[in-house]
């Protein structure tokens, strides 16, 4: 396989769905993103990603961030060449090298300017302009691994529900995207949606029990989600069948609930993503104040970290997007990982700090990245 072409392996379930050559591309930015949500949801199977940043889209969002990637805020691959297998080819036709360098990278904040932030959204909760903040930083590295390389080392040292990899060929030269996200964004199956909100993170799953700051975080994201699928789900359908579940991932355990609905006829893809978009647990409440916030606060765009990642199988009518976090963003010679966290009116900053240290160093350890991160002036352990 010559990934020119572009290929993907997304996960579904226990098995792997493995695209080849696509024959169709579509790529949109800003407005343009429904009008090619449409076309995706017409025939065909698909596999690509929303960016964060088409959230600019949906809500209104006075731009300050410079966008330093030139990423498409829509992206997906249509493929004819499909197969399902149970176990990932080793090579798939690339060279793998191992192990993997991506060396030393650089951090969008260092643990001063995050601290600051964080009492800044102090300042915003208690005005009562926000209940709640995600705040993220960008990890950057001047590399550019084998993306097929990375997905087989995150698969084996960080195994994930939603593990994807995405190489979209001469359509966008040198852009790929790696994903082991464990959180689902959407699922769609027929007209029964869900989608199974994280919000909590330890690294034992006693401490999340006890923790009423993590499970008060949680209600707030459950809400803003039944909220959202309430906007395209018939009246009475949303419901929310598990709350506070506790799910356990290689290092980290998570507070994961489920919200489930059931779509009014005539609702597609495109009016979905609308009504959702971006998701729930990487953005706050109410969506609409911080989605602004996130835009005066971080000092970089998002891209496709925060936004949504997976597949479209028309002749099915499936869907399964995950929220693109322990994602890789490959593009122009340069690696991006995105790690963050929600801030709460009790959140503490070195807390929060350490959280998104810890939700980092699985995968940089598996993409054989140096502990320095040299303009930070601190270290991500990723052992």
């Amino acid at each position: 396989m010559d990934a020119r072409e572009g290929y993907a392996v997304v996960r579904d379930g226990e098995q792997w769905i493995i695209g080849r050559d696509p024959v169709r591309m579509i790529t949109a930015r800003g407005p343009d993103v429904f009008a090619a949500l449409e076309e995706i949801d017409v025939e065909g199977f698909w596999v690509g990603f929303v960016a964060y940043d088409a959230g600019r889209a949906i809500e209104h969002v006075e731009t300050r961030i410079a966008d330093d990637t030139g990423l498409p805020d829509v992206a997906f691959m249509r493929f004819d060449d499909v197969r399902v297998v149970d176990e990932l080819p080793q090579a798939f036709g690339l060279p793998a090298p191992d192990p993997l360098e991506l060396g030393p990278g650089a951090s969008s904040l260092t643990p001063g300017e995050h601290s600051l932030l964080v009492a800044q959204i102090h300042g915003l909760l208690a005005a009562g302009e926000c209940y709640q903040v995600n705040l993220t930083r960008r990890l950057t590295f001047d590399a550019a691994p084998d993306p097929y390389a990375l997905f087989l080392a995150l698969t084996r040292l960080n195994p994930a529900p939603h593990a994807a990899v995405c190489v979209f060929g001469d359509a966008l030269p040198g852009v790929a995207v790696v994903s082991a996200s464990p959180e689902l964004f959407l699922r769609v199956d027929g007209r029964s949606v869900e989608t199974r909100p994280i919000k909590g993170t330890a690294t034992d799953a006693a401490i999340l029990r006890a923790s009423e700051k993590d499970r008060a975080e949680n209600v707030m994201i459950v809400d803003l989600a039944r909220n959202d699928l309430g906007r395209v789900c018939e009246y009475g359908s949303v419901a929310v069948p598990a709350l506070f579940a506790i799910e356990s991932h290689p290092g980290l355990a998570h507070l994961v609930s489920t919200v489930r609905g059931r779509l009014r006829p005539g609702v597609g893809l495109d009016g979905l993503i609308r009504a959702t978009f971006p998701p729930a647990s990487v953005t706050g409440a109410p969506k609409p104040r911080v989605l602004q916030a996130i835009e005066d606060l971080e000092p970089v765009r998002r891209g496709v970290y925060c936004g949504a990642l997976g597949w479209v199988d028309n002749t099915r009518s499936r869907v399964e997007l995950a929220v693109a976090i322990r994602t890789f963003t490959i593009a122009a010679g340069r690696t991006h990982l995105g790690v963050g966290g929600g801030i709460v009116a009790d959140s503490c900053a070195h807390d929060e700090w350490i959280e998104t240290e810890l939700k980092g160093a699985r995968l940089l350890h598996a993409a054989g990245a140096r502990a320095e991160l040299v303009e930070s002036g601190t270290a991500v352990d990723a052992r």
